[in-house]
């Protein structure tokens, strides 16, 4: 069998399936593929062609076929634009649940050349308006649940026009004239060509919320280029693995590949690496409605003959801890792939021992700032380099920069960059904040602690920026402690994350309060809650009366807190 360097040289030389050559790009020489499409309207166009033999969307009692998926998506765009308004550039936001309807407004947006906003579905409402209003989002779909949190709110949101509720017929109870329920978006017929944009590589798709270091989210934009960039390097890893291990092939015997999507899509790994990729890719995707439970995910695998799962480890480990798991057929499922939290061999072994017939495991390491994968670890790979996260994509520069700003050598711990096609352009409306994490000549400064091996092997193992994963849900310490420090018993207040053996960390503060204070823990734990989402809410509260530990230029020693006693140059910075 071809190692995998013979594969990569095969596969991104000269004539190869996934040809790798430089270009510019916003200014600056990176790597891109040589063949590729220029927009994702061009997926959902090569996609109508599997007709509706092919099914796309599996979601309840609902089976949507490719054909009729695009043309309802279509629907969606052309009743947008024909009806009120909304055309090239503009914003619309979603703010729900996985469901087609979530499915429909992406494409239909992209389709016609808008932008889709991806709100946070645990937001509570004051983080709905701020991310509606820094969007300037002209139209909102919204499912139920989560438009009872902003509904009394909607006078306050001067640019938005339109509201489109996923889940009722009759919006008449809400008493205001731009509430509609979305079924009316599907009225309007599929013909978009009167009305077409063009769309360039570079132009904006979507806009994604990243929370904020300075106690505000961040609206990190991803591009056509962005996201069919991270399309094309997830296919040649598909291609490149069967290529090395025809053993590992992912494609089920009946060659009609099924992937269960549980990946909220308001994340890049749900939409960008299971949206985009399945429809690309011909897979039928699996929607669960409701919160995720392992057994209802079990139930669908099973029914479903689900052969691709992609998920956060989170998830994974609640479906292999359930007590009932073996009480289902899961000999379909050939991959699980994971991202956005620590994981190492054990939950690789477990994997094995539930999903009798997995080919692959994979780990994916990545960013919304970078349209989601950076690297990727799975086949032989894994197993040799269990606690990697993989090596760079075709398309994907990286490098270790030491605290001097100079290029580290294989083995050094120093901060992680990136740079290509994937990487944002920036932060929407937020020139400040793209010019702290993106240098001139296009790297992207990830805030995460690592080194590569001689063999090009990523490994993290810290973060500089003052972040907690919990869940998948990236969880910046300062928006809590801004919110901490606003109680009026507060003096100073330290969040740090605690580890946790599923959900990977938890939240925990620090608070020094009054001397003659008489709030308690559950008061703190309560007061947050009500400002912020609930997975930013503490697990843990300490209360204290003594000084918090500072270095000499005051900034507090999250290292001591956390019982390590050790400060790090991280913690002088």
């Amino acid at each position: 069998m071809p190692t995998s360097k013979e594969v990569f040289a095969s596969l991104t030389g000269p004539g190869g399936g996934f040809e790798v050559i430089e270009e510019e790009v916003l200014g600056n020489i990176v790597k891109v593929f040589k063949t590729r499409m220029k927009s994702l309207r061009e997926i959902a166009e090569l996609a109508k062609m599997r007709g509706d033999d092919n099914e796309f969307i599996v979601y309840d009692d609902q089976r949507i076929g490719f054909e009729s998926f695009v043309n309802q998506s279509n629907a969606v765009g052309a009743a947008l634009c024909k009806e009120y308004g909304v055309t090239k550039g503009d914003r619309i936001a979603v703010l729900s649940a996985n469901n087609p309807q979530w499915c429909q407004s992406f494409w239909g947006a992209v389709n016609m050349g808008s932008i889709l906003v991806g709100l946070n579905g645990w937001w509570n409402t004051d983080e709905i308006l701020y991310g509606l209003s820094d969007s300037g989002a002209k139209v909102l779909v919204v499912d139920s649940p989560r438009f009872a949190r902003v509904a009394d709110q909607l006078d306050s949101i001067d640019d938005l026009e339109a509201v489109f509720v996923t889940d009722v017929d009759d919006t008449s109870s809400f008493n205001n004239a731009r509430v509609h329920p979305f079924g009316e978006l599907l009225d309007c017929g599929s013909n978009l060509d009167p009305i077409i944009n063009s769309i360039e590589e570079d132009d904006p798709a979507v806009i994604f919320y990243t929370s904020g270091t300075t106690g505000k989210p961040k609206g990190a934009i991803s591009t056509h280029r962005s996201m069919i960039a991270n399309l094309q390097d997830s296919l040649y890893i598909v291609v490149a693995s069967a290529m090395i291990n025809p053993e590992r092939s992912l494609m089920p015997s009946d060659g009609k590949p099924v992937g269960l999507l549980t990946s909220p899509l308001f994340h890049v790994s749900g939409c960008h690496s299971g949206l985009v990729i399945g429809m690309a890719g011909g897979l039928k995707l699996v929607l669960i409605s409701g919160r995720f439970e392992p057994q209802k995910a079990m139930e669908l695998i099973e029914r479903e003959k689900v052969s691709v799962w992609t998920a956060v480890p989170t998830m994974v480990w609640r479906v292999l801890e359930d007590p009932k798991r073996f009480d289902y057929d899961l000999s379909s499922v050939r991959s699980i792939s994971y991202g956005g939290s620590p994981s190492g061999s054990e939950l690789q072994r477990r994997i094995h021992e539930t999903f009798p017939n997995v080919r692959s495991v994979g780990n994916a390491y990545g960013l919304t700032e970078s349209s989601s994968a950076v690297t990727i670890n799975t086949g032989d790979d894994i197993e040799l380099h269990p606690e990697s996260v993989g090596r760079a994509l075709p398309v994907v520069e990286i490098k270790i920069v030491g605290e001097n700003g100079d290029s580290l050598p294989p083995s050094r711990v120093g901060e992680i960059y990136i740079r290509g096609p994937i990487i944002m352009p920036g932060y929407w409306n937020k020139p400040d904040e793209t010019a702290e994490i993106l240098s001139p000549d296009g790297w992207l400064r990830t805030g995460d602690l690592g080194y590569l091996d001689r063999d090009g092997f990523l490994y993290i193992t810290d973060r500089i920026k003052d972040m907690i994963i919990r869940g998948g849900e990236n969880i910046y310490c300062v928006e809590i402690e801004n919110r901490l420090e606003q109680h009026p018993a507060v003096i100073e207040a330290a969040v740090i994350g605690v580890p946790h053996p599923t959900l990977g960390e938890q939240v925990k503060a620090i608070v020094r309060v009054e001397q003659d204070t008489t709030v308690n823990e559950q008061d703190i734990i309560n007061w947050v809650a009500a400002g912020l989402a609930g997975f930013k809410v503490p697990s843990f509260v300490e209360l204290t009366y003594t000084n918090l530990p500072r270095n000499p230029s005051g900034k507090i020693l999250k290292n001591v807190l956390r019982g390590t006693g050790e400060v790090s140059f991280t913690e002088l910075m």
